[in-house]
């Protein structure tokens, strides 16, 4: 597991001020923490129906940079990220997978921890889980209520049904963070881009443009726009999946569970809130007006990480060319996948390709090429130690000045390279006994840097990664042999119009958790 960086005694004022970029003011402006050296973070993470695919991990590894790059200017962060793991997908996937909902919820994390330890991930300061904090969520919707910014649907008998909207007319404020119109039409160019692309599975895993909640066309809402904050069960839902409430025996809705959760540990303000561009709306913007409603602050800064695109298309499993995790790591190195991400600022849409591939494993070759040679020379060994105590003030300045604006991480890849080529001619032009002070400072330098994309290829995450992804790829190699005569059995029998048995060889593999996606060149599987 990744360690996570200790913070610097280095002063933040000792550099150019950070600055970011704010979904809701559209502006990229300085950041001032709410509490001076220190900063709080909430990152929307995987609602557990599923394993993940590259999509999820995008996010993690953008706003793990974002994280990295706050400590080394010094800040104490506060950096939660939680795990939805109750919603109508696991419960529906769960029940048809023979399944208790919270043992596929808990299955499915264990997935979701596992890829974001591989691929440099470092640990929340804590991931809270919705199930957790039913009775912050109870609380919060009784705040809501009692301000007269919800309302209770009552049953066939005038009792609370379980069923309770925020009522978003009564919420003059609701869309100032998509800048909506009326609250139903976007009015800005990157909204319209993010509305357009319709229901999808991005960073966390599920549909979120178009979740249960924003579909529900219930007659029972006083507005369209009004959305659940607590949910009346299903006949198909399991008794463990309904609390008791005072207004009635239900499950929270899913915009409300982050509103309670961030406020439990980040309080009534904190400095960012941040996750994929497809949970702006409405996911974000109802979180915002949900918590204000009850009275209290929220977010000072929104941040939101751009989706990965295959072929130009937003990579999803509605679109059918989502990527696991798994199948990306059995047939590349950890850390060369997570340079082909954080090298992307977390603004820009990243394209996942076999060049964006080709272009990290090159970049890993140059890179250890370089200390390589700078360690044949070097008369003692640099630590993961020395490389974390380097002061930011001892950074390359385009580097400073890159993250500093909006996490740049391309003009701080730069930055690395130029540092790669001063350390080789530097070894080019000196004699081989040379083991000068210089050749060590660029090394340390080059590692730091490096570290603060969590891309440090000494440091024990990644030495430690390269056995495993050896590993990994014989494991997967064996899997796909295996499952390629399976796919061959069930071409012959289509051929013979065998479907019975084609279907069979398919059910089977299903019930193994593997996917089969047919096409006019063949069939092809991933893991579910």
């Amino acid at each position: 597991m990744t360690e996570s960086p200790k913070p610097h005694d280095s002063s933040v004022s000792q550099v150019p001020q950070l600055r970011l970029y704010d979904t809701a003011t559209h502006r990229i402006t300085p950041f001032t923490p709410i509490h001076p050296g220190e900063v709080g973070i909430y990152v929307c993470g995987a609602t557990v129906q599923s394993s993940p695919h590259i999509g999820h991990i995008r996010a993690a590894v953008a706003f793990d940079v974002v994280r990295r790059w706050f400590i080394r200017l010094g800040y104490k962060v506060t950096f939660i990220r939680n795990v939805t793991d109750i919603d109508d997908k696991i419960i529906d996937k769960s029940r048809a997978a023979g399944q208790q909902w919270w043992e596929r919820a808990y299955i499915y994390e264990r997935e979701f921890t596992h890829a974001y330890e591989r691929l440099g991930v470092l640990a929340p300061t804590y991931e809270p889980r919705a199930t957790g904090h039913i009775t912050d969520m109870i609380d919060l919707i009784q705040r809501i209520l009692d301000n007269g910014h919800a309302y209770v649907v009552p049953d066939a008998d005038g009792k609370p049904s379980g069923n309770v909207y925020f009522d978003v007319p009564s919420w003059p404020q609701y869309g100032e963070l998509t800048h909506q119109q009326a609250g139903t039409q976007a009015a800005d160019e990157s909204a319209a881009v993010a509305d357009r692309m319709g229901p999808s599975v991005d960073s966390t895993g599920d549909d979120k443009y178009n979740p249960a909640d924003a579909a529900d066309n219930s007659e029972d809402k006083h507005d369209p726009r009004d959305f659940a904050l607590w949910k009346s069960p299903k006949p198909s839902d399991p008794e463990t999946a309904r609390w008791k409430t005072p207004f009635g025996t239900g499950r929270p809705g899913w915009h409300l569970e982050c509103s309670a959760m961030s406020h439990r540990y980040l309080g009534a303000d904190f400095d960012i809130h941040g996750g994929g561009l497809d949970l702006r709306f409405p996911h974000h913007e109802n979180e915002m007006a949900q918590s204000k409603a009850a009275g209290w602050g929220f977010a000072h800064r929104w941040m939101h990480s751009a989706w990965v695109t295959a072929k130009g298309e937003k990579m999803s499993k509605s679109l059918g060319n989502g990527l696991s995790v798994d199948s990306i790591l059995a047939e590349h190195s950890a850390w060369v996948v997570r340079y082909a991400m954080a090298t992307v600022q977390y603004r820009s849409m990243l394209e996942w390709s076999e060049q964006t591939i080709a272009e990290a494993e090159s970049a890993h070759e140059r890179i250890m090429n370089f200390l390589d040679r700078a360690d044949a020379l070097l008369d003692s060994p640099i630590s993961t130690d020395d490389v974390a105590a380097l002061p930011i003030t001892e950074f390359p300045a385009e580097f400073i000045g890159s993250l500093n604006e909006d996490i740049n991480v391309s003009g701080a890849a730069a930055s690395i390279f130029t540092t790669i080529r001063q350390g080789n001619a530097l070894l080019d032009a000196q004699p081989a006994t040379d083991t000068g002070s210089r050749l060590r400072t660029m090394v340390v330098q080059l590692r730091a840097m490096l570290d603060v994309l969590g891309l440090d290829p000494l440091n024990a995450q990644w030495v430690a990664g390269d056995a495993h992804d050896d590993h990994s790829s014989q494991e997967h190699d064996a899997l796909d042999a295996l499952i390629g005569e399976q796919l061959e059995k069930r071409a012959k029998a289509r051929k013979n119009k065998d479907f019975a048995q084609a279907d069979a060889i398919r059910d089977e593999l299903g019930k193994a958790g593997i996917v089969i996606e047919d096409t006019s060149s063949g069939s092809s599987w991933s893991m579910e």
